[in-house]
């Protein structure tokens, strides 16, 4: 059995009498609610009405009558427990209720365990599984569709973070907590929660305390999500200390529009508690009976509270139990209970639980309820697979000093629209941001213009702004004569970007170094998260483990780390028209003119004159030929198809390297160049040399971790002045460094260019702590200085610098071309030769094995392999011609001889067919 269940029996110490079975004419219902607040007033109206209008209708019960027994739990979870036994006793089928969450979670259990349905409609924790408690049903919207709908609201603001304030109760509390998980799921947060002790038990003074912790907080748009009377003594506070005034939000979930509508007209000096608020309002439907039963309130309850729409889902649940109980009962089933043998043992002393009984039939009443399909006063009602009503939607409220106005809408089937939903079901659903509609809002303080939902912390106090004292490169920050006062080029950026903030931000700049040297970026970076620091501005780089503990705003500079090394002037020398090729480039473009020679001088060999005679001549006749192919001017023609094929695939290639060489050749004589044996980041892992870099700057971790480079080859470097000096003494061979950096330095030092290609890709921007608001309002500053223009303008006016004259401060790389940008073509060259040779060779084979025909004689056999070689070598060294005559007459006198034979046999045909 339940501990939990063990542990109410033992709180309730109630003698139950047993009853006797009731009445098979009358069928129990239980009402557990708080007589004494809003909605159980309301629902206590609306329950009475639709009991009397089911006994009024002989054809929903077959003649048996429905009693609703009603049980005050006035605010008290004990006296719940109470009347939910007492009714377990009466043998009810069904009870109505709990009507808070806190309840709900603790009676569901007994629910459980006897079988009987449990529905609420104002019970509407998220967290009331239908897994855990299987026999309680919500029969109204729960709250997880009134927290997405606060969500998407804050989300259509472009609101970032929230502050929660709420009653420290079981429904408030788990609404709260699925709040933050809907606004994380739209990149928004809970910032701060303030908790209240539990409705109605916060006092003016518990609030109070709240409130001023609230207004130390930087944020500023509220959800307060509790009940009436909480909730109308945390507004008459935060009026009284200043906090429904312009810039601040204020959201209430759906308890502000049941006091709104239950008491209008309000009075005014009520009202003004909380002007210019948003609250959700449970949607209904419009329909001819939810008009009538609203026309006849003011008669049913005889003035005593204003409407609201809880009473319609009252009235709508008393239905959905007696159309269950109409199927239930056509079904054949029978109301019948019998006794739960689990409690027999708490049957004897003072406590006489013997009397609560099993509803036998439970189950089915359960699944008939979770089945039905009517239209009631709030519309259609179905329950879908996870037991949630279909279509749940509100409408959204905005408190005015002259009361409450529809703004809108929001469904689950679309969202926030100014549409009605119902016309919106006819619809595809459209959730597109572009189909987010709210009317106009008037917000605390009269305000029709969004507020940003934020403020600076403690109440406007400046802004401490770390901005690093730099000793080097002070174009971008410079402190000026050991003031506080600093200038540069980072600071007119964020000068510029500030003034197109639309609201005013204090600030102080605050110097972060010790003069001497440049500081650590990374320290400054900490010191925001830290909290000894509001933001940092400088030439900070936007690196990955930065990121991780600060947020940036959008880039302002392009950034990336340069390698930078001496260069040397190639001037033309007598041997300049070698520095096209690089020296593997010459050898195998050499060694290919007298592989092609060779080639086509043996494909060539029996069949072209030109190819032939002395050896000497041959040698000669192929150099000649192989080299003349570069100028086009060879004379000796090709009359073989391989060996023309060959040489038209030789000569593209030659054409290819020509033009290349010249071009080469032609940029080294006409433009100035400059060489290094450092040709980037690359030679530099791959050596031993010294690399310097700037002190404080991100690059030496980045070449430790990243690049794998020993620390023991790093230099720290202090100034342009220590880069010259280390790069022309040798101390370092390069200096790694932030192109920007690189870039003013070259201006001045002309002996030293960048190398290779920037090998990071990264930029500047402003550090604010995780999640400040400030780094998005910045950003987007940013992007608009950067499209009117006057980003670049700051930039030249501190960094357009041009002291050295030519190309000195360019990226100048090798001009030589290297055997990578050709090995294609030699490979293609390459493979034809190889399938020519083999054509070849294969067509020689079969020419001589005709030639040849004694091969298979014995005297043929028993020649060596050098013998048999030589002959082969003999035969391929003849000239194609006369072996083709010596096949011709050959092949002749076969056929000679077979004419004669054959005339011999005609002859003799002839004869022997004549007649004797």
């Amino acid at each position: 059995m339940d501990i939990a269940w063990h542990l109410w029996v033992v709180l309730v110490s109630l003698v139950a009498s047993s009853q006797g079975q009731p009445s098979q004419d009358v069928v129990n219902v239980g009402a557990i609610f708080t007589f004494g607040s809003i909605n159980g007033k309301v629902s206590k109206i609306a329950m009475k009405a639709a009991e009397a209008d089911v006994n009024s209708d002989p054809t929903v019960l077959g003649g048996r009558k429905l009693s609703i027994s009603m049980h005050d739990s006035n605010f008290s979870g004990f006296l719940g427990i109470i009347g939910a036994l007492q009714f377990m006793e009466s043998d009810t089928v069904a009870i109505i209720g709990p009507q808070n969450s806190g309840m709900a979670h603790v009676l569901s259990h007994l629910a459980n365990q006897l079988h009987v349905p449990m529905l609420s409609f104002t019970a509407l924790d998220p967290t009331l599984s239908p897994l855990q408690y299987p026999y309680f049903i919500q029969t109204a919207p729960n709250d997880l569709f009134q927290m997405i709908a606060i969500a998407e609201i804050i989300s259509y603001y472009g609101w970032g973070e929230v502050v929660a304030m709420y009653s420290d109760d079981d429904h408030s509390r788990n609404g709260v907590t699925i709040l933050g998980d809907v606004l994380s799921d739209r990149r928004c947060k809970i910032s701060y929660k303030s908790a209240l002790p539990p409705d109605p038990t916060s006092t003016r003074d518990d609030v109070a305390v709240e409130l001023n912790k609230i207004k130390l907080q930087e944020c500023r748009v509220i959800v307060l999500h509790t009940f009436s009377k909480t909730g109308l003594l945390v507004f008459e506070m935060a009026k009284e200390l200043g906090m429904m005034e312009k810039g601040y939000v204020w959201i209430a979930s759906t308890w502000l529009s049941t006091v709104l509508d239950s008491n209008s007209p309000l009075p005014p000096s009520t009202v003004a508690t909380f002007q210019g608020v948003l609250t959700l309002r449970p949607h209904t439907a419009e329909s001819k009976r939810k008009s009538d039963f609203i026309s006849r309130w003011n008669e049913m309850s005889n003035g005593s509270i204003g409407f609201n729409p809880y009473a319609l889902y009252a009235y709508d649940t008393v239905w959905i139990i007696a159309r269950a109980l109409k199927t239930f009962l056509s079904q054949g089933n029978n109301i019948s209970f019998t006794d739960d043998p689990t409690i027999d043992g708490f049957g004897r002393g003072y406590l006489n639980l013997r009397a609560l009984s099993i509803f036998n039939a439970g189950d089915k009443l359960l699944n008939d309820i979770l089945q039905t399909k009517m239209t009631g006063l709030t519309g259609p009602i179905k329950f879908t697979s996870d037991r949630s009503l279909l279509h749940p939607a509100y409408d959204v409220i905005n408190v005015k000093q002259d009361g409450s106005q529809e703004i809108g809408y929001w469904t689950n089937y679309s969202g926030l629209s100014v549409i009605a939903p119902e016309i919106l079901y006819e619809k595809p659903p459209n959730r597109s941001s572009a189909n987010q509609h709210l009317d106009g809002v008037v917000w605390p303080g009269g305000s029709t213009s969004t507020p940003r939902g934020w403020v600076f912390p403690n109440n406007g106090r400046e802004l401490r702004i770390g901005v690093p004292r730099r000793v080097s490169y002070r174009d971008f920050l410079e402190q000026i004569n050991g003031t506080d006062e600093v200038r540069g080029y980072c600071i007119d950026v964020f000068l510029a970007a500030i003034e197109l903030l639309p609201y005013a931000v204090p600030y102080k700049f605050i110097p972060f170094g010790d003069g001497k040297k440049n500081p650590s970026y990374n320290e400054l970076v900490n010191m925001i998260a830290s909290g000894i620091f509001d933001a940092a501005v400088g030439d900070i780089a936007i690196v990955t483990n930065r990121t991780k503990i600060a947020d940036f705003t959008q880039p302002y500079a392009e950034s990336g780390l340069v390698v930078v090394a001496p260069v040397r002037k190639l001037n033309s020398s007598s041997w300049t028209f070698l520095r096209p090729f690089t020296p593997v480039m010459w050898i195998v473009t050499g060694a290919f003119f007298l592989i092609i020679g060779a080639v086509v001088w043996i494909l060539e060999h029996r069949i072209n004159d030109e190819f032939r005679g002395p050896p000497r001549d041959q040698i000669v006749t192929v150099l000649w030929f192989s080299f003349s192919t570069m100028f086009f001017s060879h004379r000796e023609n090709t009359v073989g198809s391989l060996g023309r094929m060959v040489l038209i695939i030789w000569l593209f290639v030659v054409l290819i390297i020509n033009s290349s060489y010249t071009a080469s050749l032609t940029s080294i004589l006409t433009v100035e160049h400059l060489s290094s044996p450092i040709s980037g980041v690359d030679s530099l892992i791959s050596s031993t040399v010294s690399i310097g870099y700037q002190v404080g700057s991100f690059a030496e971790n980045y070449m430790i971790d990243q690049l794998s480079i020993p620390k023991s080859r790093l230099i720290a470097l202090g100034s342009p002045e220590e880069y010259a000096s280390a790069l022309e003494d040798g101390t370092v061979a390069a200096v790694v460094d932030e192109k920007p950096y690189i870039e003013l330095f070259l201006s001045n030092y002309c002996k030293f260019s960048i190398r290779g290609q920037q090998f990071t890709k990264s930029g500047w921007g402003f550090a604010f702590p995780r999640d400040s608001p400030l780094a998005i309002d910045m950003s987007t500053a940013i992007l608009a200085l950067s499209e009117n223009g006057e980003l670049q303008k700051i930039h030249d006016r501190w960094l357009l610098k041009k002291a050295c004259k030519g190309p000195q401060g360019s990226n100048a790389g090798s001009d030589q071309l290297n055997i990578k940008s050709f090995w294609g073509l030699f490979l293609i060259c390459g493979i034809a030769c190889v399938l020519a040779l083999i054509t070849y060779f294969g067509l020689m084979i079969r020419k001589f094995s005709r030639h040849q025909p004694q091969e298979s004689s014995p005297a043929y056999r028993c020649k060596s392999p050098s013998a048999r070689l030589q002959t082969f070598l003999s035969f391929a060294d003849e000239k194609e011609d006369r072996s083709r005559r010596h096949a011709k007459r050959k092949r002749n006198d076969q056929m000679g001889n077979g004419a004669e034979s054959g005339s011999m046999s005609i002859n003799e045909s002839s004869t022997s067919k004549s007649p004797a």
